[in-house]
């Protein structure tokens, strides 16, 4: 089969001014169409994305049971148990001043009365004075065996 010269593609001669550039242009009336359709979809979408927020906190509200009148407008502000502490270093004074007065004064150390507290410094004394009990070193037999 020959070839016919017409059906073949050929490189453009680029020596001529008018074959150096596209002579089809882009379809610019295309191209805006496009970009409407999408800016029209988007405003679109962002209202019904609106409604459909709208629509659920609106439901969401109407499941809500009523408050109750008994209980007070300042305790549905304060958050549940365990609150944070308000001034953490002032607490930490308190705390470790009850610790002090525990740890240097008298008292009774149960509520039967039945063991006292008494200031670690006089405690640390007696423990000196007396010394720590010492554990009952057990008896060794003699290897003669029981003595008549």
């Amino acid at each position: 089969m020959a070839e016919n010269k017409e059906t073949r593609h050929t490189q453009p001669d680029l020596s001529k001014p008018e074959m150096r550039h596209e002579h089809a242009d882009v379809n610019v009336w295309a191209i805006g169409k496009l970009a409407i359709a999408l800016i029209l979809v988007t405003i679109a979408s962002v209202f019904l994305m609106f409604g459909v927020f709208r629509f659920l906190e609106v439901r969401e509200n109407a499941l809500q049971p009523p408050p109750s009148p008994v209980v007070s407008l300042d305790s549905r502000k304060q958050p549940p148990e365990p609150r944070l502490l308000q001034n953490e270093p002032e607490n930490l004074q308190e705390m470790r001043a009850a610790e002090d007065q525990l740890l240097n004064s008298y008292g009774w150390a149960d509520g039967e009365h039945k063991a006292v507290r008494i200031p670690i410094d006089r405690a640390m004394d007696l423990l000196l004075q007396r010394g720590l009990p010492s554990r009952l070193q057990p008896t060794t037999k003699s290897a003669k065996g029981p003595s008549k």
